[in-house]
């Protein structure tokens, strides 16, 4: 805390603690940008950019503790919830969020449901980082009872990232049935004002003036503070990690509260050069293990092993905290109340296996309520242009009770081995 500025210069500051110590301050030259880049930008327009994603028919979905989401883009967007029951049809409950009726949403901005194009980029707030998006508005969704049976509607957002494969990294209900749909996609990073910029963190040097301790009193006692609040997480060295063959994601969207959920991040990375066999032999062994989010904490899970989260910082190393670790009979007790396969009826009549859920258990004590973390572990077929890519979630419906949501081609390949418990084993 200071009291103010006694004197000031083109580079630094002289400043005044409320202790009355004295510190000369350089200040940091900061550069203006890539406006010159935006300037003189002169290639396709973002619609055009997003154009393929809408031509080939492709769909986006997420889980979520109970309902899953599917955007099939310039298509429609549907939230449902499917159950089994023995020897009957799947039963699905579902909801249009929004329908596009243009034939082609990008090209004709004629219309109600056309997209936005106002001549300022919209923003949104991401954890306090505004972030440029392209806005479609889709409209003519499932009545709404709540609104004398107005249509639901939605506006997808599109963000640049430029790791994703076009995931749903949000879903909030902004007033009642209409919907914010948030999409990461590669697709808009060409273009300079779509380009996601991280705040720039510069540094500011104090030098101690005579007569003044080098580091301020109020700041050591701040430091001490921070330090006690880091003693109830469990700290792991790095070198005590189990090692990785992951090509890491880099960060730059923080975790969200979307709806009821209190936390939701999502990660999408490339996991493996490995051939498909060996991958799939790695995994089931719990030796090769996926990793995934992209805010201040990411997730390790190994199959059959334990579900971490952990943070990673230069200066203190690595904060591990565990979230659920395996112990099968736990998890067939846990599977005979709640269901371990849900399954996909196809056109012919036969079935295939949609999705496992696994249960972990015994993690580390919360302080929320003294009592050990757990986490739902639900690995998902999901179809990709890479074949060895792995898209995580994280969601905490209550208190330190987690769902973890896994989906990659990899697992595609092994979920009609599941037995009556979802377990899997090697395909034959």
């Amino acid at each position: 805390p200071t009291t103010g500025v006694l004197y000031k210069e083109d580079n630094y500051i002289i400043m005044t603690t409320v202790d009355k110590e004295k510190y000369k301050c350089i200040l940091p030259l900061i550069a203006s940008g890539n406006e010159e880049e935006e300037k003189d930008y002169k290639g396709p327009a973002p619609g055009e950019l997003l154009e393929p994603l809408f031509k080939q028919s492709s769909c986006s979905y997420r889980i979520e503790s109970y309902w899953t989401y599917e955007v099939c883009h310039g298509k429609h967007i549907r939230q449902y919830h499917e159950e089994k029951e023995t020897g009957q049809k799947i039963n699905i409950q579902e909801y249009y969020l929004g329908n596009m009726m243009m034939k082609n949403p990008l090209s004709e901005p004629e219309g109600a449901l056309a997209v936005l194009c106002a001549p300022q980029i919209p923003t949104k707030n991401i954890e306090g980082q505004m972030t440029p998006y392209f806005p479609v508005e889709m409209g003519n969704g499932t009545p709404c009872s709540l609104r004398q049976n107005r249509p639901r509607s939605s506006t997808v957002m599109y963000i640049c990232h430029p790791e994703a494969k076009h995931e749903i990294l949000s879903v909030a209900e902004v007033t009642t049935c209409e919907y914010e749909v948030v999409i990461l996609t590669p697709l808009l990073c060409s273009h300079p004002k779509y380009r996601f910029r991280a705040s720039p963190v510069n540094d500011i040097f104090c030098q101690s003036l005579p007569g003044s301790p080098l580091k301020p009193h109020n700041l050591e006692q701040l430091e001490k503070q921070q330090e006690m609040l880091k003693m109830p997480f469990r700290r792991v060295k790095e070198e005590e990690m189990p090692s990785t063959k992951e090509e890491k994601l880099s960060s730059i969207h923080k975790p969200m509260a979307v709806g009821s959920h209190q936390l939701l991040t999502v990660g999408t990375t490339h996991i493996s050069k490995l051939t498909d066999e060996q991958l799939i032999k790695e995994f089931l062994s719990g030796s090769y293990c996926f990793h995934g989010g992209v805010g201040w904490w990411k997730y390790e899970f190994c199959y059959g092993k334990y579900v971490h989260q952990y943070h990673e910082d230069k200066e203190s190393g690595k904060t591990s905290v565990v979230v659920g670790t395996w112990n099968k009979e736990e998890h067939m007790e846990w599977s005979r109340k709640n269901a371990a396969r849900t399954f996909y009826l196809r056109e012919d009549g036969t079935q295939t296996v949609r999705m496992v859920s696994h249960f972990y258990g015994n993690g580390d004590v919360c302080d929320l309520t003294d009592k050990p973390r757990q986490v739902t572990v639900k690995l998902k077929c999901k179809e990709s242009d890479s074949p060895h890519a792995v898209t995580i979630y994280m969601l905490e419906p209550h208190s330190c009770q987690y769902i973890l949501g896994v989906e990659s081609p990899v697992i595609c390949k092994i979920l009609d081995t599941a037995d009556e418990y979802g377990l899997l084993s090697v395909p034959s």
